[in-house]
């Protein structure tokens, strides 16, 4: 879900000191300065935030939540990353919230089920505010058929958190394939 109801302007600035800017100086120092994408994947801790992972690419399904967040079209946006002018750039409106779910495979994460026909992606498109984006999907003949464990990340928008979430499950009970799991707590209180 994005924005992340628990990082407030104090959390985000405590995450930026004492680590991102860190790894960036760190890099620098060495001679291999960042340029580019840079998650950061954390877990909130009654110590507060820590270092699960790093990775140069965009998180995933998290991208698919984040990115359509932007006011801006995502190449002027790595451009300016390129270039070193991001810090000129306003990314983020002050409104509106995005949930994503994603649907997993029967067996996920361990031995997951492939190559179930999957229905009512149009239907669940059809909802306004909903994107359906694929990951685990391959079209076998004519039909769409699961392929990977996480099939699917549907993403809804709205005004607020729960406005979004609304949507997002509404747009889940359209979609189905044998075996789909997915959580049902994603954006509750």
């Amino acid at each position: 879900l994005a924005p992340s109801p628990l990082v407030d302007a104090a959390l985000s600035g405590r995450i930026m000191d004492t680590i991102v800017d860190p790894v960036l100086a760190g890099m620098a120092a060495e001679g291999t300065p960042f340029i580019g994408v840079l998650y950061c994947g954390l877990m909130l801790t009654p110590d507060g935030p820590r270092v699960i992972e790093f990775n140069v690419r965009f998180g995933d399904p998290e991208a698919q939540v984040v990115l359509p967040l932007l006011d801006l079209e995502l190449a002027p946006i790595l451009m300016a990353a390129a270039h070193g002018d991001l810090g000129n750039l306003a990314l983020f409106p002050s409104s509106g919230a995005r949930v994503g779910v994603v649907l997993a495979s029967g067996g996920y994460p361990a031995a997951i089920e492939v190559g179930h026909a999957i229905t009512g992606i149009e239907e669940a498109e059809a909802v306004p505010g909903v994107h359906v984006f694929h990951a685990g999907t391959r079209l076998n003949g004519n039909a769409l058929v699961t392929a990977g464990g996480r099939v699917l990340t549907v993403v809804g928008e709205g005004d607020t958190m729960a406005a979004a979430r609304a949507v997002a499950y509404e747009a889940v009970r359209r979609i189905a394939f044998a075996g789909m799991q997915f959580r049902t707590d994603i954006g509750g209180s």
